[in-house]
């Protein structure tokens, strides 16, 4: 995994004090490779939250908080709760192929 511990704490603090205790966050991506190099940072946030709005403000409140505290950096995040009607695929390879933090 190519993030500092640092960078881990970080994200996981800010996803824990937007999202709540409940919810799982995934690397997923390029930065899951000790091999590769550069790339942006790939999150999928996994939220027990079921109102789209909230939700949306929610996620801005993350991306605010991460590019304080780890500078500015190209951060993608998904976001998946349980009212979602369809769930992308991505959804699942994040998953399968990512890190929990």
């Amino acid at each position: 995994m190519r993030l500092t511990p640092e960078q881990v704490t970080i994200i996981k603090k800010a996803c824990i004090d937007t999202f709540g205790e409940t919810a799982r966050i995934w690397l997923f991506g390029s930065r899951v490779d000790d091999h590769k190099r550069g790339g942006d940072i790939d999150l999928l946030i996994e939220t027990e939250e079921t109102d789209v709005r909230r939700i949306v403000k929610t996620e801005l409140a993350f991306m605010v908080k991460l590019q304080m505290q780890l500078g500015e950096q190209k951060i993608d995040v998904l976001v998946d709760y349980p009212s979602r009607k369809v769930t992308p695929p991505i959804f699942e390879v994040a998953k399968q192929t990512g890190i929990l933090l």
